[in-house]
């Protein structure tokens, strides 16, 4: 079993929202951060409210040389890297054809730039996330956990395109890691696994209209939506058993998708 304490995390989209979550919870158990954020300010106010070792990166996770940069500043700071969480992502919702109600012809379509945005962010800032701080964790003999970030949405929801081939590609790429990073001797110090989870309580949800938030939890058994420091407990019992390797671990509530069995 591993332990958080003096344990260093890096966590990308680390300003805000589920990433912010997960470095709270980290140094609240003695753990050390590295936050990634594109935005400065943000990143500024998420440090002052984190109590302990605490760096930050302004990182554009599109970019090869920030991701990088990310990377070394781990070592640079804290000398290791024991967890990583690439949670930076966007959703740019939208169908991918959109009909004429009189007509029946198409009015509208998803844009090349709105499909290539989310997948820029969210596949191909992560495949580099992970490719630059695992180079440095193999390279500085560094033991851990690669913790993605999938979703429910990674089944399939309609008006998700974008955004749902990215999370399935997130719940297929713990065992293609875990099988490479077997094929080369290490498997048993780096480890890969994916948190999918279902409604959170972020702010989005949280200030979205009564109805349509009541709607939502009538498909979700416990009647509430996760609480982010849930999701965070999650990620660090994942950490701590080096059992837990090449899967996706869905934290949801039980939900039902539309159906109530």
């Amino acid at each position: 079993m591993l332990e958080i304490k003096d344990s260093v995390a890096v966590i990308t989209g680390g300003a805000s929202g589920l990433g912010l979550s997960i470095a709270h919870y980290w140094v609240e158990q003695g753990g050390k951060v590295v936050l990634g954020d594109v935005a400065e300010s943000a990143l500024t106010e998420a440090q002052a409210k984190l109590s302990g070792d605490v760096a930050t990166v302004v990182c554009d996770v599109t970019k090869e040389a920030d991701c990088t940069r990310l990377a070394e500043t781990a070592i640079a700071e804290f000398g290791k890297i024991n967890l990583v969480a690439p949670f930076a992502g966007i959703i740019m919702d939208g169908l991918m054809l959109s009909t004429d109600r009189e007509t029946g012809k198409v009015k509208k379509k998803m844009s090349l730039e709105q499909f290539q945005k989310v997948v820029d962010i969210n596949l191909t800032g992560v495949f580099l996330t992970v490719r630059e701080t695992v180079e440095q964790m193999i390279n500085h003999d560094c033991r851990g956990l690669i913790c993605l970030v999938s979703s429910t949405g990674s089944l399939g929801t309609a008006g998700q395109i974008n955004y749902s081939s990215t999370k399935a590609a997130m719940s297929v790429m713990p065992k293609v890691l875990t099988a490479e990073f077997f094929r080369r001797g290490f498997a048993d110090r780096i480890r890969c696994v994916a948190i999918a989870p279902g409604y959170c309580a972020t702010p989005i949800l949280e200030n979205m209209n009564q109805a349509a938030l009541d709607k939502i939890l009538k498909d979700v058994p416990i009647r509430r939506l996760i609480d982010p420091q849930e999701l965070a407990s999650l990620a660090g019992e994942l950490y701590r058993n080096e059992a837990l390797a090449g899967d996706v671990f869905y934290i949801h509530g039980g939900l039902r998708l539309g159906s109530r069995g």
